[in-house]
């Protein structure tokens, strides 16, 4: 049986990101606030305004939850980005939807603890 950690609240997590992301020089922004404490957070990861990016939580064999590249916007089909983001909103009216434009955003996303 695998047994997983306790969370942090939603909305402390979320308020952690955005302190940080502008902390290393970032902009952050919450698109879709969530519910409080156990609301699922998507990550939409820009940098410098392009290479958009979606991150949404994978769970683990191990048990973990880290966030995971679910999908990448291509620059001749923006358009399924845009829909693939919307659908999500709405299949999970209670998820977190957070904009970070970082430099290196791949990089900041795999060193959030889980």
């Amino acid at each position: 049986m695998i047994v997983m950690g306790a969370r942090l609240p939603a909305h402390l997590e979320v308020s952690g990101m955005i302190r940080r992301a502008e902390i290393e020089g970032g902009f952050a922004t919450v698109l879709q606030r969530g519910e409080r404490d156990a609301g699922a957070i998507l990550i939409l990861t820009l940098e410098r305004g392009k290479n958009a990016a979606l991150w949404e939580r994978m769970p683990q064999i191990d048990g973990s939850l880290p966030f995971t590249r679910s999908r990448e916007e291509d620059s001749e089909k923006k358009d399924e980005f845009v829909d693939y983001i919307e659908r999500r909103r709405r299949q999970d009216p209670d998820c977190w939807l957070i904009e970070l434009d970082i430099v290196n955003a791949g990089r900041f996303i795999e060193t959030m603890v889980t």
